[in-house]
């Protein structure tokens, strides 16, 4: 007997990485991945404003022809994982090796945190390069370094309301010694954001493991309109008896990608150590 437990507890897998996956917050899914596995994505460009003339045949001015730029997505991550649990050992660990909870632990300690670190990594590594800044951070110069990162989004027209601050252990601790800063227990509001601890300059601030985050990085603010991150693909199955094993087998495959699209590039900061 297969169960296949994407079908049996999609709600619960979808909650699951809507409750653990720290990079929720900064990715968006408006793209339709759904029997492809290429987007195009079109950017037109804008024309300029020009002086209106009362004479003349070109009275509005000079036409020029709109071009295109066209960003093409292609999915490429597909992974999977699967493992055995013997019925005593089932048996033996009063349902601890069960095969449901131990896929549970798969999906919170193995394939969320691998998305979450793919994620964080393509992030940074879209950004525009003038927004990303490598200096030397001190706790009287980490509250700055956070604003610098403000006015380079706020002058790149990128909407102040979405936008989150991802925050490494080590940072975290300098930015804690900050008065300014606004703790988690202080927030007058209900915390909406998995790992939000508090929050700077209007900023939810989260704090996120240094395995997740790139080297040397110290914080990022994003906003979701940069970055898309498709799952296409969820397939859970736990195979009980299948032939030559004596209790469960449980198979796991999950195709997913992420994508900074080209015209948002600037809807990121990243600050990274010296």
């Amino acid at each position: 007997m297969v169960v296949n437990y994407a079908a049996k507890f999609d709600n619960k897998v979808d909650e699951r990485f809507a409750k653990e996956a720290l990079s929720t917050g900064i990715i968006n899914q408006d793209f339709d991945f759904t029997g492809v596995d290429t987007v195009k994505v079109y950017s037109v460009p804008t024309s300029g404003m020009n002086d209106y003339k009362t004479t003349g045949q070109n009275r509005y001015g000079t036409a020029e022809e709109l071009g295109n730029t066209v960003q093409t997505m292609v999915l490429k991550k597909d992974r999977s994982f699967t493992f055995t649990i013997d019925k005593k050992s089932e048996q033996d660990t009063n349902g601890v090796m069960e095969a449901g909870k131990a896929l549970a632990r798969q999906l919170s300690e193995v394939v969320i945190p691998e998305v979450d670190t793919y994620r964080f990594a393509t992030i940074v590594a879209g950004a525009a390069p003038e927004h990303i800044k490598t200096a030397a951070i001190t706790k009287d110069d980490a509250y700055d370094a956070v604003l610098d990162g403000q006015v380079a989004l706020t002058d790149a027209l990128i909407p102040t309301a979405g936008r989150v601050l991802h925050v490494s252990p080590k940072f975290y601790k300098l930015i804690k010694l900050d008065p300014t800063f606004v703790k988690n227990s202080d927030l007058g509001q209900e915390i909406t954001i998995k790992g939000q601890v508090g929050m700077i300059d209007g900023l939810p601030v989260v704090l996120t493991p240094t395995s997740r985050l790139p080297q040397n990085v110290e914080f990022v603010i994003a906003h979701p309109v940069a970055t898309t991150s498709p799952v296409k693909l969820e397939d859970y199955k736990i195979h009980d008896n299948p032939p030559g094993i004596n209790g469960k087998l449980v198979e796991g495959r999950i195709r997913y990608d992420a994508f900074v699209l080209d015209n948002k590039k600037k809807a990121i900061y990243v600050h990274k150590s010296a």
